[in-house]
C-alpha cells in the first residue's frame, strides 16, 4: 500500500511539473519578468558603476535566447538560463545600456548609445519634474496673465517632438499647458493655444518659447465626465449583473503560469509591452499531448500621428510604446467595473526613473468570458419523427491590461478559445485631442482646420491609431512557413451546366522577406502560418490563419518625417526570421529617432523565411475622425484580429466538449 501511494505521489508531481514548470529557484518560468528584488538589485549594480544621479529609463528581463527557454521548458529539472536584466540609463548626459546577470551579480555588457540613435523612453519622474518649469517661467506666467488666466490653474504636460530632417538633436520635449476652468477635472477640454515651449530634459531647462496668437477658451460647461457633476435627466439605466460559477473558477494561476480549459500559457508584464502572453500551448485530446501554438506575442508599438501640421501642433506624432511605455501607462484594473466579478488580477512591476520598484497594483486581470455566444450549434428535423438540437455555449479566457496614455486609454484584450483560436482586441476610450477654436458652428469655417468641430470653440483633431504586434508563431513546432492564399475568379469551361464563373484558390509559398510582406487591397487574400513539416491524416499542414478585422494604411507621404520613422506601417503583414533583438518595430531607441532601426529597415535584407523560426508582424488600428458622440469623453471603439487553427487539428477540437449543467439563478448577494 505504501508503495502504491508513493508511485501516485511521484505520477502527481511529475505533473505538476509538467503543467507548472518549476526551476531549482523555485517557481520560476525562463520568461518571469523581474521581480521588484531583482529590480532593486539592479538597481545597486547599475548605481555601483555609475552614480547616484542615474536615471533609469527602461529595465527589463533580458529575454533568454529562445532555443534555451525551449529546451528548459521540455526538461523543467535542469537548469533555467542564466538570469539576466536590461538596464537603459541616461548619466552624464549620456545613453548607457548595461546587461546585469543577476546570478553572479556583475555587469557583463556596458554599451554606450550615440544619441543620433535616438533616446530612450522618457520617464514618469522627468516628465514630472519638467512640467514644473512653467509655473516659474516669466514669459508664460505674463503669457497666462494676458490671456486672463490664472497660472497656478495651468496644468503642463511633456510631449515627445519627434524628428524632422534635423544633423543634431538634444534631449527636448514639447510642453503643453492646458487650463482647469471652473472646476471641471477635464483639462484636455480647455487647451492653452499660441504658446511653443521647448524644455531640455538633460538640463531641465525651457530652451525655446515664442506666444504667437490667442484663442476663446471653451466653455466648461458639459465638459465634466464625473457622475457626480451629471445633470438630470439621466440614462440608461444598467441593471446590476454577476459572474456566478458554481463549480468553481476556471483558471489556474502559479506564478505567472495560466492553465484554462485546453490553454497553457505563460503571463508577464513589461514596462515598455505591457502584458506579454508566452509559451501558449495547447491540449489536442485526439493526440493526448499540449501542442506549441505562440512562442511570444506582444503590442509593438502603437503609432499615433495627429492631423495638423501647424506650427503648435506639427509634432504630436506619438509612438506610445517607444517614447512613453504601455507598461509605464498601465493603470490599476477596477474590480467588477474593468473586468468582471469573477476576474483574478496580477500586479505588474517596473523600476521608476531613480531604479527603485513601483507596484502597479492588479495590472493585468483574466477572466472567463461567457457572454451568451454560441460555439456551435445545429438543429436537424430532416429525419422523420425527430428533431435533433445540439448546442454548446461559447467560453473563453480573457486577459486584459489598460494603459492610459496623456488624452487616450486603451483597453488590450488578448482572448483564448477552446476551440484554438486567438482572438487580440484593443478597446480606445478616453479623451480626444481639443484644438481651441473661434469657431462655434460650420456655416462660419472658410479654411482647414484640420477635424471637424466637436462643441463650441472646440476642434476634435483628426489622427490615426496604428496597433502593431509581434506574433512569434510555433505552430507544432518552431520550423514554419507563410502561405499565401489568394481567391481567384475563374471562368467556367464545363459546358455541362450553366455557371458562368467560380473562384478557386491559388497558394504561393513565400521565400524572402520581400516575397511575403504586403498590404492587403481589393483582391481576396488570406496569410497561413503553417508547419511544412507536420501533416494531418489527409496530408494537410498544420497551420493557423490570419484573419484581419480593421484594415489601415498610412495615408502620409512616404518622404514625411513621421512616416520614415513609422515605416513599418507600410505593410499589413511582415515576416521576419526570428532574431532576438528585433523586439521593438520602431527600434530601440524611439525618441527623436530617425528610422534608421525599424522593421521596415530589418526586412531590407531579403532573409530566408521559408521552413525557419519565424515572426508575424500584423498591423491593425483606425482612422479616426472625431465626432460629437465622441465629446466630452468617448465611447470605446474597437479594433481586432483573429487567429484561427487551419488543418492544426485532425477534426473540430471541441466536438467532445463536456456541455455544462444547467445553473439555477445565483444569489447575487
Amino acid at each position: 500500500m505504501a508503495s502504491a501511494r508513493c508511485k501516485l505521489l511521484f505520477t502527481f508531481i511529475l505533473f505538476i511539473f509538467t503543467i507548472f514548470p518549476v526551476s531549482s529557484q523555485g517557481l520560476r518560468h525562463p520568461l518571469d519578468p523581474l521581480s521588484p528584488e531583482e529590480l532593486t538589485l539592479v538597481r545597486t549594480i547599475v548605481m555601483d558603476a555609475t552614480s547616484n544621479d542615474t536615471i533609469f529609463s527602461y529595465v527589463a528581463l533580458d529575454e533568454p535566447d529562445k532555443p534555451l527557454v525551449l529546451y528548459w521548458l521540455s526538461n523543467p529539472t535542469t537548469k533555467p538560463p542564466p538570469r539576466r536584466a536590461l538596464a537603459m540609463t541616461r548619466f552624464n548626459k549620456e545613453t548607457h545600456e548595461f546587461i546585469v546577470d543577476l546570478s553572479t551579480r556583475a555587469i557583463i555588457s556596458d554599451k554606450l548609445v550615440d544619441d543620433d540613435q535616438g533616446y530612450p523612453i522618457l520617464t514618469l519622474g522627468e516628465r514630472t519634474e519638467v512640467a514644473q518649469l512653467p509655473y516659474s517661467f516669466a514669459p508664460f506666467i505674463e503669457s497666462m496673465n494676458r490671456r486672463g488666466l490664472n497660472s497656478s490653474a495651468a496644468i503642463c504636460s511633456a510631449y515627445t517632438l519627434g524628428w524632422f530632417g534635423q544633423e543634431k538633436t538634444k534631449r527636448n520635449v514639447k510642453l503643453q499647458c492646458f487650463y482647469l476652468n471652473n472646476g471641471s477635472v477635464n483639462y484636455y477640454a480647455f487647451p492653452i493655444e499660441g504658446i511653443w515651449m521647448i524644455a531640455n530634459l538633460d538640463k531641465m531647462k525651457i530652451v525655446e518659447y515664442s506666444d504667437r496668437y490667442i484663442k476663446p477658451m471653451p466653455k466648461s460647461e458639459g465638459t465634466d465626465y464625473r457622475f457626480s457633476e451629471q445633470k438630470p435627466p439621466f440614462g440608461p439605466r444598467i441593471n446590476r449583473a454577476a459572474v456566478c460559477q458554481p463549480d468553481g473558477p476556471g483558471i489556474e494561476i502559479k506564478g505567472h503560469m495560466v492553465r484554462w480549459g485546453n490553454w497553457k500559457l505563460h503571463v508577464s508584464f513589461d514596462a515598455g509591452a505591457g502584458p506579454i502572453i508566452s509559451t501558449a500551448l495547447i491540449y489536442d485530446e485526439e493526440a493526448q499531448r499540449f501542442r506549441s501554438v505562440l512562442y511570444r506575442g506582444f503590442v509593438s508599438e502603437l503609432f499615433v500621428p495627429y492631423m495638423d501640421p501647424t506650427v503648435g501642433r506639427f509634432s504630436d506624432t506619438f509612438f506610445d510604446a517607444g517614447e512613453y511605455g504601455l507598461g509605464y501607462s498601465a493603470v490599476s484594473l477596477e474590480p467588477s467595473m474593468d473586468c468582471p466579478n469573477n476576474a483574478v488580477f496580477m500586479d505588474g512591476y517596473y523600476a521608476r526613473y531613480d531604479g527603485l520598484p513601483v507596484i502597479v497594483p492588479r495590472a493585468i486581470c483574466l477572466f472567463e468570458k461567457n457572454a451568451g455566444d454560441i460555439m456551435w450549434r445545429h438543429t436537424e428535423t430532416g429525419i422523420p419523427s425527430t428533431i435533433i438540437n445540439e448546442v454548446r455555449p461559447d467560453r473563453s479566457l480573457v486577459i486584459r491590461m489598460v494603459a492610459t496614455v496623456g488624452y487616450y486609454n486603451y483597453i488590450y484584450d488578448s482572448e483564448f478559445k477552446l476551440d484554438g483560436s486567438i482572438h487580440m482586441e484593443v478597446g480606445l476610450t478616453g479623451i480626444l485631442a481639443i484644438k481651441a477654436t473661434e469657431y462655434t458652428n460650420n456655416h462660419q469655417i472658410k479654411e482647414e482646420i484640420y477635424g471637424p468641430l466637436v462643441s463650441k470653440n472646440s476642434i476634435g483633431l483628426n489622427h490615426d491609431h496604428f496597433f502593431m504586434y509581434h506574433l512569434d508563431l510555433d505552430i507544432d513546432g518552431v520550423h514554419n512557413s507563410m502561405v499565401k492564399r489568394k481567391l481567384v475568379t475563374k471562368r467556367n469551361r464545363n459546358t455541362d451546366t450553366p455557371r458562368k464563373s467560380y473562384w478557386t484558390v491559388m497558394s504561393e509559398t513565400p521565400k524572402t522577406e520581400s516575397e511575403a510582406n504586403f498590404q492587403y487591397g481589393l483582391d481576396p487574400v488570406q496569410v497561413l502560418i503553417v508547419n511544412p513539416n507536420k501533416k494531418t491524416r489527409l496530408g494537410n499542414n498544420h497551420g493557423y490563419r490570419l484573419s484581419p478585422a480593421s484594415f489601415i494604411h498610412p495615408l502620409l507621404t512616404e518622404d514625411d518625417y513621421p512616416q520614415i520613422r513609422a515605416a513599418f506601417t507600410e505593410n499589413d503583414v511582415w515576416i521576419t526570421p526570428y532574431n532576438k533583438s528585433e523586439k521593438w518595430v520602431s527600434g530601440w531607441y524611439v525618441d527623436r529617432s530617425r528610422g534608421q532601426d525599424t522593421l521596415a529597415v530589418w526586412s531590407r535584407r531579403d532573409r530566408e523565411i521559408d521552413n525557419k523560426d519565424i515572426v508575424l508582424w500584423h498591423l491593425m488600428g483606425i482612422h479616426h475622425v472625431p465626432s460629437q458622440e465622441d465629446y466630452p469623453i468617448m465611447p470605446t471603439l474597437k479594433a481586432r484580429f483573429e487567429l484561427h487553427p487551419n488543418n492544426y487539428f485532425e477534426r473540430n477540437p471541441v466536438l467532445k466538449l463536456i456541455p455544462p449543467e444547467p445553473v439555477t439563478p445565483c444569489n447575487c448577494n
